[in-house]
């Protein structure tokens, strides 16, 4: 027997023993679970009154695409696989009933609207190829349609402004891979090293210089991971405006710096070695510099939060209630997330606060470049929301919600945990004093608030659109810009127009406006738009004539007329601007919604300019107008392709009307300017890209109503600040002493694709 063999053995079993020690203590000290986190949530169930505004289901939508295709006689093409010159559904989205009968049936006791839904048509298989909008209801058993289009638009909508379906942009892959490189084999091949995997591309809209133009711009990139900042200098110019795809012609090619007539011409100077030809290194995969996996290991775990007594909000269907908020939400496939009867304290303060658009304008010196202007719209802000990552996109135990749209389809689309919603303490008082005058004290509100998100892809860019809920009664709107920035090859006189991010990766200057639509009722439906300052005035001190005091005073104007009401972005605007109800506060003011815009947004494009009528709400940071069923929107989807003669001008919107005491919609512009620079690679961050608006209450209160916040804390330099009943934070290690319970982690963004 080995005699160190006892010795072994009786280490072993101390081990043994420390270990399972450890266990026990372990498990008799580990705190309780805290109260079950919400799952995701479905938008079904009950009739309550915010299902006026509540998304379509995915049963309704197929029972509109059922109804279309029984009742309009004509064949109907899914639009996933249709050609130019058929029909097809290309979206089918809620159609919201007017603010008059919603408010009869919220505030009067009258019947609910019907429910109803707007198909918008692509008829290309007609004598005269048209866009046609059709309400068909009643949901969920539909029995009638009625053509809206000429009462929305005075008119037919042309065909060419229709936003391009999935299934163009499939064709003209198809056109560029089988004709338009099969022209210059020589030049792909060994230029590109083209092998019909390895190449990427992206249209740029406008289509062309004119109304009917439908001639595209496509930017080539290596086909890899993060392909927006990879140009390769080649660009072909498409036409693809005949309804016959065998009749697309490509119109002109430009390769780093010199401009072709067409594929032929190119593979005809490079032959003849009449070509400065600049190889772009092969990437790998990943993008290598473009690549979003990370550089470092992971490490110690990011800060969690969680709410150690359950979720203090509650999220019903479409329906959402905080502290003393509550509004319902929704998703329009073209304009994304949008909220209605937005009520504080049981009184409605907006019956709707919706995106409007997203616009950017570029520069280059390449010609693809140098004509973007996407208004994201068109793309649908909507039909591109993402699903979102938790712990990432939104806090680990946000609640989720999925949604559904039709689009591009005859089957509606499932997007799993699409929005979240969660409450969020923002590290920082809302407000506090501490005092070691006269009484000694401490008092003070933890900034905590309600958020609702989504996020947007839309091509190479995120937005990450959130409404934010404070307690006391201000709604923030806000969109953080993320994503890959748009590029150019760098050639020539490039670095005008932009910073170099890599090699041949010119980041082309660019602009972002957002815009919002703001439909406020402070205190009713009618209101009046009155404007605060500031002026300086000078006086004789009273009690000593001979000195003089320059003091400030409050300026008051109140702003009668639409013409009043429309701010330009450079002009200056009254640093207090409010919606004003026709009721007083106990001090004898006006109650009213304050309108305080975030934005860094510079020059708009020249007016001069033939497409800026088409996004004429991007000259305004602010413009009030009378609310009218007919103007429901600052733009539509089909500017994008047709800006020359646009299909709604919001600048006509604005014609001097007078908007005292009157129903007023409010739509506020933020943007800023970005020049892409290094620190965008491998993409752009949200810091420092934020803009967006305050409302907040002006005398519509007697008082702060956040006093009346459960989380208030207050103590004196005479009390137990340690006793739990007279401080709440003294109770933390006993309250919030519990294991959150974390749902699995899921993801079902690449599902369906």
């Amino acid at each position: 027997m080995n005699p160190k063999l006892p010795y072994i053995l009786l280490v072993g079993a101390a081990v043994i023993i420390f270990i399972l020690s450890c266990m026990l203590l372990s498990r008799g000290g580990r705190s309780p679970s805290c109260e079950s986190q919400p799952s995701v949530v479905e938008k079904t169930g009950s009739m309550s009154q915010s299902l006026v505004f509540a998304d379509l289901t995915a049963e309704e939508m197929s029972q509109v695409v059922r109804y279309l295709q029984g009742h309009l006689g004509v064949p109907l093409v899914d639009a996933s696989r249709a050609k130019p010159s058929d029909n097809c559904i290309a979206s089918v989205d809620l159609q919201v009933p007017a603010k008059a009968e919603v408010l009869r049936f919220l505030d009067a006791g009258g019947a609910r609207p019907p429910r109803e839904a707007l198909a918008v048509l692509y008829f290309g298989n007609q004598p005269e190829p048209n866009i046609t909008e059709y309400v068909v209801g009643p949901l969920p058993t539909p029995a009638y349609h009625r053509d809206v289009t000429v009462h929305k638009y005075g008119g037919k909508v042309p065909y060419h402004r229709r936003p391009m379906l999935g299934s163009e942009h499939k064709q003209l892959g198809v056109f560029l891979e089988t004709k338009a490189f099969a022209a210059a084999p020589t030049f792909m091949q060994e230029v590109l090293e083209y092998d019909r995997t390895n190449v990427a591309f992206q249209p740029r809209v406008p289509h062309g210089f004119q109304s009917g133009d439908r001639v595209t711009w496509f930017v080539l990139f290596q086909n890899v991971s993060g392909f927006f900042v990879h140009p390769v200098g080649l660009e072909v110019l498409v036409d693809h405006s005949s309804l016959d795809i065998s009749q697309w012609a490509v119109s002109r090619v430009f390769y780093n710096g010199q401009y072709y007539r067409d594929m032929v011409q190119l593979e005809s100077a490079y032959v003849q070695g009449r070509i400065s030809v600049e190889k772009v290194r092969k990437a790998p995969w990943d993008g290598d510099f473009s690549s979003m996996k990370p550089r470092a290991r992971a490490a110690a775990l990011f800060p969690v939060q969680f709410e150690p007594q359950g979720p203090r909000y509650s999220v019903r269907n479409n329906h959402v209630l905080f502290q003393g908020w509550s509004f319902a939400f929704g998703m329009s496939v073209s304009t994304g997330l949008r909220l209605f009867d937005i009520r504080h304290k049981g009184e409605r303060v907006a019956y709707e606060i919706s995106v409007q658009e997203a616009l950017s304008v570029y520069g280059s010196n390449c010609p693809a470049g140098m004509s973007t202007r996407y208004m994201d719209g068109s793309f649908g802000l909507g039909r591109y929301t993402s699903p979102l990552v938790r712990g990432v996109d939104c806090p680990y135990l946000a609640t989720y919600v999925d949604t559904h749209s039709l689009s591009d389809s005859l089957r509606p689309k499932k997007r799993r945990a699409s929005l979240c919603i969660f409450e969020q303490n923002l590290g920082s008082p809302l407000r506090r004093h501490y005092s070691n005058l006269q009484s000694l004290y401490y008092g003070g509100l933890v900034n905590s608030a309600l958020v609702i998100r989504s996020i947007a892809t839309v091509g190479n860019y995120d937005y990450v659109w959130d409404f934010i809920f404070y307690q006391n009664g201000a709604i923030e709107g806000k969109v953080q810009v993320t994503g890959y920035p748009s590029s150019s090859f760098l050639h020539g006189d490039g670095l005008r127009y932009g910073n170099r991010l890599w090699e041949h990766t010119l980041g082309t200057i660019h602009t972002h406006f957002v815009n919002y639509k703001v439909d406020l009722d402070v205190g009713g439906v009618k209101n009046s738009l009155v404007a605060h300052d500031m002026a300086f005035e000078m006086t004789r001190a009273p009690w000593s004539p001979e000195q003089q005091i320059e003091r400030p005073r409050l300026t008051k104007k109140v702003l009668d007329t639409e013409d009043q009401a429309a701010f330009r972005l450079q002009s200056k605007m009254p640093r207090y601007i409010y919606f004003a109800a026709n009721s007083k506060n106990k001090w004898g003011h006006q109650r009213g919604y304050r309108m305080q815009i975030t934005s860094f947004a510079g020059d708009h494009i020249p007016e001069a300019s033939s497409m800026e009528r088409a996004i004429s709400w991007a000259r305004y940071q602010l413009a009030v107008t009378r609310r009218k069923e007919e103007e429901p929107t600052s733009t539509s989807i089909y500017n994008q392709n047709d800006p020359w003669t646009p299909t709604v001008t919001f600048a006509d919107f604005i014609n001097n009307e007078t908007i005292t005491n009157e129903d007023l919609v409010a739509w506020i512009t933020a943007g800023f300017l970005h020049i892409p620079h290094s620190e965008d690679i491998p993409n752009t961050v949200t810091v420092g890209n934020s803009v967006g608006f305050l409302l907040r209450p002006y005398n519509y209160y007697d008082l702060d109503p956040s006093i009346y916040s459960h989380d208030g804390v207050f103590f004196t330099s005479k009390q137990d600040f340690t006793a739990c009943e007279i401080n709440p934070l003294a109770c933390l290690p006993k309250t919030a002493s519990c294991l959150p319970n974390f749902p699995p982690f899921t993801y079902d963004g690449f599902q369906n694709m």
